[in-house]
């Protein structure tokens, strides 16, 4: 059981303090802590504790005697954005760190002096609580570990063991997905039981995407056979097997509202859009002519726009499909937008040599493996770089060609 972490009480130059939010965020939280359970493990060894009772004082807290280790570049293990693209986490060989994408800043970081490595960092939309795995040479915490850790305790309240190492985490307002090579769990947040457990082919990568939309949840993750994905509706409790490819899958995302996935395969070359309650295939684009590895795809908010990154050094942006449809749908799905993403479906599907070619794109540093998100408006792109590059850019929607740099920051400096 994680027990509070030290902290230092010397006043900070570098501190930054919450947001105005930050008020009624705390009521919300006193109103959805779960009642403190016996010291007995429970829900199959999940369990929160009652023994943390520091209140948070402020958003950046370092161990004592840490400045010599502050003074070098951290290893990035880990990096993402939390649900709408507002913040990205990181996780690194001495703690974890939350950054606010634009205005870019700094607003939550929490470091270690020893054994501090945290493989795995995943938002609870805003950062008050956040699910966290150990990860480098000297993990914070154990592998096969999830760790529920709040900021107005600046401690891990609960955990989850497993017996095999954590390969992702999703959250959701009430729920967490555990992703593990072979089988995901979903557990309720609130008192972290059990709900339901998935089998999947070998997914080393923890591949696996939520949505949410008004109550209920869709969940995308590997089926059992190679190039195929499974849509679990949380709401209607239906499950749709979707063959998207030949070959393995190797990266996907779903849309905002849940009615749209994208999927790459290995071979990289195509990225193909399916309508998830019925399976079928909507768009096909294409990201280049030779094999590539996806590093991560992203739809807009309002599913208009795809952006793909890969080992090329190259972001691309592919328009969305813009022709109406008729396309039913689901009825636990019906608070989504009007101009649901679902709009789009095309007459005719594109084939392979008739693949839609991206309309904006952004070079960087060939190799360096990166994910993108959608700023705070359509036309503009996020980059986080495993080097610890930050980009904000943006692009023509009307005439496309090469992004224009808007803001670059390295955000793995002391």
């Amino acid at each position: 059981m994680a027990t509070p972490s030290k902290f230092s009480s010397k006043p900070n130059p570098n501190q930054i303090f919450p947001p105005p939010m930050l008020e009624s965020y705390i009521e919300q939280q006193q109103e959805m802590q779960p009642d403190p359970t016996d010291d007995e493990p429970g829900n199959d060894g999940a369990y929160y504790s009652d023994d943390c009772n520091n209140i948070l004082q402020s958003y950046v807290f370092l161990d004592p005697d840490l400045n010599s280790v502050c003074e070098s570049t951290p290893v990035l293990l880990h990096v993402s954005f939390n649900q709408d693209y507002r913040y990205f986490a990181i996780g690194t060989d001495r703690g974890f760190r939350v950054y606010e994408c634009d205005p870019f800043r700094e607003v939550l970081r929490r470091e270690f002096e020893r054994n501090g490595g945290v493989g795995t960092v995943e938002m609870h939309f805003w950062f008050g609580t956040l699910a966290l795995v150990g990860g480098g040479e000297t993990p914070l915490y154990p592998l096969n570990k999830v760790m529920i850790w709040e900021a107005l305790r600046n401690s891990c309240i609960g955990d989850i063991p497993f017996r095999s190492e954590v390969r992702g985490v999703r959250l959701l307002s009430n729920r967490i997905v555990v992703v593990l090579e072979h089988k995901i769990f979903v557990y309720n947040l609130k008192d972290l039981k059990m709900l339901r457990q998935i089998e999947t082919i070998a997914n080393p990568k923890g591949l696996c995407a939520v949505s949410e939309v008004a109550g209920s949840f869709v969940l995308v993750c590997p089926a059992l056979q190679k190039g195929r994905v499974r849509v679990e509706y949380n709401g209607s409790k239906r499950t749709k097997v979707i063959s998207a490819h030949e070959s393995g899958i190797a990266c996907f995302t779903l849309s905002r509202d849940g009615n749209l996935v994208a999927t790459a395969s290995t071979k990289g070359t195509l990225v193909r859009i399916f309508n998830t309650h019925d399976g079928t295939l909507l768009q096909e684009v294409r990201r280049g002519a030779d094999r590539a590895e996806i590093y991560s795809l992203a739809f807009s908010l309002t599913a208009q726009w795809l952006a793909v990154s890969s080992n090329k050094g190259t972001v691309h942006v592919f328009k969305v499909g813009s022709d109406s449809s008729n396309c039913p749908p689901d009825r636990n799905l019906d608070a989504a937008t009007s101009s649901s993403s679902l709009s789009f479906v095309k007459g005719v599907l594109p084939q392979y040599f008739n693949s839609d070619r991206s309309v904006a794109q952004f070079r960087f540093p060939e190799g360096v493996q990166c994910i993108v998100g959608f700023g705070n408006r359509e036309n503009k792109i996020l980059i986080l770089g495993m080097d610890g590059s930050f980009y904000l850019c943006k692009f023509d929607q009307l005439t496309g060609g090469e992004m224009t740099q808007l803001d670059y920051h390295n955000f793995l400096q002391p």
